[in-house]
C-alpha cells in the first residue's frame, strides 16, 4: 500500500500540471481525437470548440453560486461554532482523517456544493485541532465526499429524470427517486462508502510516513476568518448604519424563507440547484445578521469560485467538440455494442467515468449520454432507472481524478491539485469495488 500510494504521489507531484493547464491539455487531446476518429476536419473541430465555448454560462453561474453561497453559509458564526464543536472530537491524526471523511460524505449526500465547501472548511478546523495530521490527506479526505454526491439529494441525473418536462420524458417518462436514489443498488453503494471510506482514508494515512521520509512537515493552514470583524465598525453615517442594520437582513431574510416554504408546499421535495442556492443565500443573510458582515463573507467566498469561472468555458468548449463531432456518442455506442441486459448498467458506469474526464458536468454529461444509454436500455430490456444511476455514479467516480470539482476545496485549503491527486487515485481504485458490485450483481 505504501509503495503504490507513494508511486502515484510522486507521479502527480512531478507530472500533473495546474488544473487550468489540465483543461487546456484536455482541449488539445479532444481536438486531435475528433480530427482522427470522426468525420470532422480541423476547421470543423475549431468551429465546434468556439461555438460551444459559451454554452454553459448559466450553469457556470449556478455552480459559482453553489460555491459562494455554500461558503457564506458555512462561514456564519452559528455554522462555524457547530464545525468547531464537531472538530473537537478528533484527538489523533487517524481520528481526524476519519472524522473529516465522514462529515464530507454526509454533507455531499445532502448537497454537493455545500459538501465541497463544508468539507474543506471542516478539514481546516480539524487541522488546527490536530496539527500533526498530514494536511494533504485531510483535504483529499474532504474531497472524497464527492464520490457520493450523485447518489444523494442533489444528484442531477435522478432529479432531472424525476422532473416533469425533462428532455427524455417522451421516451422514458418520469422516473421517481424511489427507483433511483432509493433503489437497492444506490443504497448499497452509498452505505458501503459511508461505512468503509473513512477506514480506507485512515489506512492511506499510514503511507504518509514514507512519503515524507519521516521528516516533520509544516503545513500552511489558512488563517481563520473573523466574521465578527465588521461589528467593530462605528457606524456614523446613514449609509453605514444601513449596512450594519440587522433589520435589513431580517426583513429580506424572512422574505426569502417565505418563498422557500412556498416552493416546497407547491412543488413537494423539489431540491434543484436554484432552490439550494436560494436556501444557502438567505440563510447566510439571516445568520450573518447584518448586510456588512454578509458582504464581507461574499468577498471572501468569491475568490474560491475563480477557477470555476475561468475554466468552465474551456470545458464547455470540450463538450462542444465531444458532442458536435460525435466523439462522445462513439464512446458510448462502443460500450453499448457489447452490452447485454445484465451488463449494460456496468458498462454505462464505465463509459460515463471515461466521458466525465472530458465533460465534468453531471447535467452536461447526462445531456450527452442520456439519450444513447436510455435508448439502449429500452432496446435490450435493461432497467432504465438503474442504467441512469450507472451514468450518474460514473460521473461521480472519476471526479477523483478530474481536477475541476476539486478547485473550490483547494482554493479554501490553499493547496494545489498535485498535493492531493496521488491519494485521490487510490480512492478511485477503492471506490470502484462497491460500484462494480452494485451494477453487476444487483
Amino acid at each position: 500500500m505504501k509503495a503504490v500510494t507513494s508511486f502515484f504521489d510522486r507521479m502527480v507531484q512531478r507530472y500533473l500540471p495546474d488544473a487550468f493547464l489540465f483543461a487546456i491539455i484536455l482541449t488539445i487531446v479532444v481536438y486531435v481525437m475528433g480530427v482522427l476518429f470522426t468525420d470532422s476536419g480541423p476547421v470543423q473541430m475549431i468551429e465546434h470548440w468556439g461555438t460551444g465555448f459559451w454554452d454553459l454560462l448559466a450553469f457556470a453561474m449556478q455552480m459559482s453560486l453553489v460555491v459562494v453561497t455554500g461558503y457564506i453559509l458555512a462561514s456564519t458564526p452559528v455554522v462555524k461554532r457547530i464545525l468547531e464543536r464537531i472538530s473537537s472530537l478528533a484527538k489523533t491524526p487517524a481520528q481526524a482523517v476519519m472524522l473529516v471523511t465522514f462529515v464530507a460524505l454526509i454533507a455531499c449526500l445532502i448537497n454537493y456544493g455545500f459538501g465541497l465547501v463544508v468539507g474543506a472548511l471542516f478539514a481546516i478546523h480539524v487541522a488546527r485541532r490536530v496539527p500533526t495530521v498530514d494536511y494533504r490527506i485531510l483535504i483529499a479526505s474532504a474531497y472524497s465526499g464527492m464520490l457520493v454526491w450523485h447518489g444523494g439529494f442533489s444528484g442531477s441525473v435522478p432529479l432531472t429524470i424525476a422532473t416533469p418536462g425533462h428532455f427524455l420524458e417522451e421516451s422514458i417518462g418520469q422516473i421517481p427517486i424511489a427507483e433511483t436514489l432509493f433503489s437497492p443498488v444506490n443504497i448499497f453503494i452509498v452505505l458501503f462508502l459511508v461505512i468503509t471510506l473513512p477506514f480506507f482514508n485512515r489506512y492511506l494515512l499510514k503511507s504518509t510516513d514514507s512519503l515524507q521520509n519521516n521528516q516533520a512537515v509544516t503545513w500552511n493552514i489558512p488563517e481563520e476568518d473573523d466574521p465578527e470583524s465588521a461589528a467593530t465598525i462605528n457606524a456614523t453615517t446613514p449609509a453605514e448604519k444601513l449596512e450594519n442594520s440587522q433589520w435589513v437582513s431580517l426583513i429580506i431574510g424572512v422574505m426569502g424563507l417565505a418563498f422557500i416554504v412556498y416552493h416546497f408546499v407547491l412543488n413537494g421535495f423539489d431540491l434543484n440547484i436554484n432552490i439550494v442556492n436560494f436556501i444557502f443565500l438567505f440563510l447566510g443573510i439571516l445568520l450573518h445578521r447584518t448586510p456588512r458582515r454578509f458582504l464581507d463573507a461574499v468577498g471572501r467566498g468569491v475568490k474560491n469560485a475563480g477557477g470555476i469561472i475561468i475554466q468552465f468555458p474551456f470545458y464547455a468548449g470540450i463538450m462542444g467538440m465531444m458532442v458536435a463531432s460525435g466523439l462522445s456518442a462513439q464512446i458510448s455506442n462502443w460500450f453499448v455494442s457489447f452490452s447485454t441486459e445484465a451488463t449494460l448498467p456496468f458498462f454505462s458506469f464505465i463509459s460515463a467515468g471515461l466521458v466525465n474526464i472530458f465533460v465534468p458536468s453531471g447535467g452536461g454529461q447526462w445531456a450527452v449520454q442520456g439519450p444513447i444509454m436510455m435508448d439502449a436500455a429500452m432496446n435490450i430490456g435493461a432497467d432504465t432507472a438503474i442504467t441512469a444511476m450507472a451514468v450518474a455514479w460514473g460521473d461521480a467516480w472519476t471526479n477523483m481524478i478530474q481536477p475541476f470539482w476539486a478547485l473550490p476545496a483547494l482554493a479554501i485549503a490553499g493547496l494545489k491539485i498535485r498535493d492531493i491527486m496521488g491519494f485521490c487515485v487510490m480512492i478511485l481504485f477503492f471506490s470502484f469495488i462497491p460500484m462494480a458490485i452494485g451494477f453487476l450483481f444487483f
